[in-house]
């Protein structure tokens, strides 16, 4: 008797979920995570509309991370220094974005926690300060306004929206 086995490709080794169990784990990553692009899109809506965007956002990288560069308007918070400075600096009622380095760091996930934990409603910014200058967006530094050109394998060239 013979017996042929089957090699399944390491993709498919442990099988796809149903389609019910990967609805709800994409919805809830979302309600969990923003990118650059939308949190950029966004403060920039409402800037130009002069309206509040309904969230914040944080920095939780040292100060000498943020002298370095940070996105404009986010507010700097150390994760180590949320539990004491948290409730003096943010509005418990307004959700909270918060980032790090880049992908490679998971000092925003760290602050999430730490926020979440005191009551915050809070999303984490997928790929931090550096997709937020690699794709081009304006950033400040202890010197002033800086801004890099969008580097292509993070956005496009021709155009504002990734389709996406």
């Amino acid at each position: 008797m013979t017996t042929t086995t089957t090699q399944v490709n390491p993709v498919l080794r442990t099988p796809p979920a149903s389609p019910a169990a990967a609805a709800a784990y994409f919805s809830a990553s979302l309600a969990f995570h923003a990118d650059v692009s939308d949190v950029a899109s966004a403060l920039a809506t409402a800037a130009a509309e002069g309206t509040d965007p309904g969230f914040v956002v944080i920095d939780s990288r040292s100060t000498a991370s943020w002298d370095q560069g940070h996105v404009p308007g986010a507010v700097h918070l150390p994760t180590a220094l949320i539990p004491e400075q948290a409730e003096q600096l943010l509005d418990r009622s307004v959700p909270v974005v918060t980032y790090c380095w880049g992908p490679g760091c998971n000092g925003a996930t760290r602050a999430a926690l730490a926020l979440a934990e005191l009551g915050f409603q809070v999303k984490e910014m997928l790929g931090g300060f550096e997709y937020w200058v690699r794709e081009g967006f304006a950033y400040e530094t202890w010197e002033g306004h800086a801004e890099k050109a969008a580097d292509p394998l993070t956005a496009p060239v021709d155009s504002d929206d990734c389709g996406c």
